[in-house]
C-alpha cells in the first residue's frame, strides 16, 4: 500500500502544469459530463450538412407536422424540417459564441496588457474608456448597436465582440500589475529583452488561466445574447435558422399550447449549451486555482534520500505526506 502511494506521489511530482490541471478537472464529474455533452453537440453542428436529412430552408413536408419517423422533430409552420433547422441553428449559436469571445478576448487582452505594463497616461486613458463602456447598461448598449447596424450574423458577432471586452481588459490589467513587480519580469527588463517578448512570452502565459475561465462566461453570454436578439428580430434573419428566430416564430399562443415541438427543442438546447459551458468554466476555475497546490518539503532520511525518493513533491491541498 505504501509503495503504491509513493508511486502515485512520484507520478504527481513528474506532472507538468497542464497535466495537473487536467487531473483536477477530471475530479469534477458534472463538468466532465458537460464537456462530453458539448463535444456531442459541437460534432453534430459541424457535421450538420451530413447529418441533416433536409435543407434547413427547404419545404420538406406538411405544415406543422408532429414528430414522426420521417420528421424526427416535426416540421414548422411552413413545412421545414425542425431537426435540420435545429442542427444549423446550433452552428450559428456556436459560431457567434466562439468568434464573439475571440474578438472580445483579443481586444481585452491587448488593452489590459498595455495599460497594466506601461501605466501612466496610457493606463489612465484605457481604464477611463473601459469605465465609460461599462457605465452603459449592457443590454441597452447591445440593443442600440443592433438597431444601428443592419441585422445579420456578422453584425451580431462584431457587436457582441466589441461590447464584451471591458471585463477581460480589467482582469488582465490587474494580473499584469502584480506580475510586473515579480523578479522574472524585472530580470527580463534588466536583461534588455524587447517589450513584445516580455508582454507575450513572460506576462501573458501567466494570465492564461483567469482569461480562460472568464472567456467561458463570455461565450455563454454571447450565445444567450444572440438568441435574445434573434428572438427580438434584431439578430440572424430568416430564412437562416438560429435558436432565437426559431423561438420567435413559435411565440403564438396556439404554437405554445398545441405545437410544443416548435419551441421546446430550441429552448432546451439554449439552456443545455449555456449551463454546460458554465459548469465547464466553474471546473476550470477550480482546476486552474494555484492555491489548490502546495509543495511539501520533507527531511531527507539518514541514507540521504527522502521517504519517497524526492526532497519535495507537489500534492493536492489536503493530502498528508506519509
Amino acid at each position: 500500500m505504501k509503495k503504491d502511494k509513493v508511486t502515485l506521489n512520484d507520478e504527481i511530482g513528474r506532472e507538468n502544469y497542464w497535466q495537473t490541471v487536467w487531473r483536477r478537472f477530471r475530479h469534477h464529474r458534472l463538468a466532465c459530463f458537460s464537456l462530453a455533452v458539448l463535444a456531442v453537440i459541437c460534432t453534430a453542428a459541424v457535421l450538420a450538412p451530413i447529418i441533416a436529412p433536409y435543407d434547413p430552408e427547404e419545404i420538406a413536408g406538411p405544415f406543422g407536422a408532429a414528430p414522426s419517423l420521417k420528421f424526427i422533430l416535426g416540421t414548422d409552420q411552413i413545412g421545414r424540417d425542425m431537426f435540420s433547422r435545429l442542427l444549423y441553428a446550433t452552428r450559428i449559436s456556436l459560431l457567434v459564441g466562439v468568434l464573439a469571445t475571440a474578438i472580445s478576448t483579443a481586444i481585452g487582452v491587448i488593452l489590459g496588457l498595455l495599460g497594466g505594463y506601461f501605466g501612466g497616461w496610457l493606463d489612465i486613458a484605457i481604464m477611463r474608456f473601459t469605465d465609460m463602456v461599462m457605465s452603459f447598461p449592457y443590454i441597452l448598449l447591445v440593443l442600440v448597436a443592433a438597431a444601428i447596424f443592419e441585422p445579420g450574423l456578422w453584425s451580431i458577432i462584431l457587436i457582441l465582440g466589441f461590447v464584451d471586452w471591458p471585463g477581460i481588459a480589467r482582469l488582465v490589467r490587474g494580473n499584469v500589475l502584480s506580475l510586473r513587480e515579480t523578479n522574472f519580469v524585472k530580470g527580463s527588463i534588466v536583461a534588455g529583452m524587447p517589450t513584445r517578448h516580455i508582454l507575450f512570452s513572460e506576462i501573458l502565459p501567466n494570465t492564461v488561466a483567469p482569461i480562460l475561465v472568464y472567456a467561458t462566461s463570455v461565450m455563454a453570454l454571447s450565445m444567450l445574447d444572440e438568441a435574445s436578439l434573434s428572438f427580438l428580430g434584431m439578430g440572424v434573419q430568416p430564412p437562416a435558422a438560429s435558436l432565437g428566430n426559431m423561438l420567435n416564430s413559435a411565440q403564438s399562443l396556439t404554437v405554445l399550447t398545441r405545437q410544443p415541438w416548435l419551441w421546446i427543442p430550441p429552448g432546451l438546447l439554449i439552456v443545455i449549451l449555456v449551463v454546460a459551458i458554465n459548469f465547464v468554466g466553474d471546473a476550470l476555475r477550480d482546476a486552474l486555482d494555484p492555491s489548490a497546490v502546495m509543495t511539501i518539503r520533507r527531511p531527507a532520511s539518514a541514507g540521504g534520500s527522502s521517504s519517497s525518493g524526492k526532497s519535495a513533491s507537489t500534492r493536492e491541498k489536503g493530502e498528508i505526506a506519509e
